[in-house]
Parts: C-alpha cells; structure tokens; sequence
C-alpha cells in the first residue's frame, strides 16, 4: 500500500475510498445474491405442462385475477 504522504491524499481520503470500495463490494454481493433468490422463485413457481393453464380456468368459468402481487399474501 502507498502511504498517504506520498500521493497527498489525507487519512478521511483514505477512508472515504475504502468505504466506497467496501460498499460497492456489498452492493454486488446484494445484487448477486437477489439474482439467485429471484432465479430460484421463478423455478420454484413454474407450473408443469400436465397442470392447467389460466386460460383452461378461465373456460372452467373462474374469475381472472387482475391483483399486482398475486403470491403475496
């Protein structure tokens, strides 16, 4: 590592780097890790071809659903 004397940056320059750089560490570790849970929702909510598809329960006579977020209840 190169001491702060020699490229005239202050010690809270420092700081402020390695803050930055720990925090953009974190926001890719966040990213990442949201990515693989969303992956492993959509796997685990894909319906098999042998069950009925919406429009098979509309002919059936159910009412649409039209709710924004539907699994979260």
């Amino acid at each position: 590592m190169v001491s702060s004397s020699k490229t005239g940056k202050s010690g809270k320059a420092d700081a402020r780097t390695a803050r930055k750089a720990r925090l953009a560490a974190a926001l890719r570790e966040n990213l990442k890790r949201r990515k693989q849970q969303a992956r492993e929702r959509a796997v685990a909510h894909k319906t098999p071809l042998a069950e009925a598809s919406p429009q098979d329960a509309l002919a059936a006579g159910a009412a649409p659903d039209f709710r924004r977020n539907r699994g979260e209840e």
